[in-house]
């Protein structure tokens, strides 16, 4: 029975640590990103890939440049 309790309360210690946690998860993002931002291009792919459907193969580089987020 000891060990129950035991395990109980280490449960319920656990539990508060993860919802301290949790309620200053964006604390140290002041600008809302989980990750650093991307040297490379940004695009709009799922445009993309409609085009690339509709067509019926792969876009080129200049067909792809339509897409990029600027």
């Amino acid at each position: 029975m000891i060990v129950a309790e035991k395990q109980s309360l280490t449960t319920q210690t656990q539990t508060a640590l993860a919802n301290n946690r949790f309620d200053h998860f964006g604390d140290l993002m002041p600008d809302g990103r989980l990750t650093e931002p991307s040297a490379t291009p940004q695009y709009r792919l799922r445009e993309a890939i409609m085009l690339s459907r509709k067509l019926g193969r792969q876009l080129t580089e200049t067909e792809m440049a339509q897409f990029v987020i600027k």
